[in-house]
């Protein structure tokens, strides 16, 4: 359908720009008009290949890994199960559950909060992080809440910080995969369906990309995010009304 491939479009320029985006963007507007587990499957494949590519291209894939394994194992771990609060078949919860993630998401970085994780705090912190992630991801489908705000907590590098939302958006991409597919919800009829919006994601990205270059990212965020508050807004009067 024209508007899933058009979503995806969106979806990709805005990862393009800023580094993120495509999951929440797509199902916050997928789930207008279809039933969030279904646009959580469509999400899968296009958001492996970004991310992927996203996670390697760059210099501390390594180092990452070292750093993040245990917050990554919780997140798996996590999102494994949580994946049947999308397929449980009430939808109007989780409809309001993603709105609530994604006004949450962008309130915060309205706000700027600037956290910061002191070093021994680390270790255990994230596993819970972790964790919580993946309970996000399995009831919404959206994987940066509270991820992307603890690893700016980390104090990570620009470059570092875009290759560690990669990596993480990559192992919840597939956990989430994990999880529909042991519920039915992810087969091979719509893993063909979710492939095909790959194209329009990446024509998406690689927009994005030359727009960034164009604009004032900053003035790109502010408007994002706003959209984000006010999508997530009516995603929750929509079900709760």
């Amino acid at each position: 359908m024209l508007e899933i491939a058009l979503t995806f479009v969106l979806a990709g320029i805005v990862k393009g720009i800023s580094g993120m985006g495509l999951p929440t963007v797509t199902m916050g507007v997928l789930g207008l008009f279809m039933a969030p587990a279904n646009a959580a499957a469509l999400v899968i494949i296009p958001s492996l290949i970004t991310n992927l590519w996203q996670f390697a291209a760059g210099d501390h894939r390594a180092s990452l890994l070292r750093r993040l394994w245990p917050m990554l194992l919780a997140m798996s771990a996590a999102t494994v199960p949580a994946a049947g609060l999308l397929t449980a078949g009430r939808s109007e919860r989780v409809t309001v559950a993603l709105g609530s993630v994604l006004v949450l998401y962008g309130v915060i970085g309205l706000a700027r909060l600037h956290l910061k994780v002191p070093l021994r705090l680390e270790p255990w912190l994230s596993p819970l992080m972790g964790a919580a992630t993946g309970v996000l991801t399995g009831a919404t489908g959206v994987f940066v809440i509270p991820a992307a705000p603890y690893f700016q907590a980390l104090g990570l590098e620009k470059d570092a910080l875009v290759q560690a939302l990669g990596l993480s958006f990559t192992v919840s991409t597939l956990a989430l995969a994990a999880g529909l597919a042991t519920r039915g919800a992810f087969h091979l009829h719509v893993a063909a369906a979710s492939l095909l919006c790959a194209a329009p994601a990446l024509v998406g990205v690689l927009a994005g990309q030359w727009i960034r270059a164009k604009i004032d990212p900053q003035a790109f965020r502010i408007v994002f995010l706003l959209g984000l508050v006010l999508l997530g807004a009516d995603l929750i009067v929509r079900s709760v009304l």
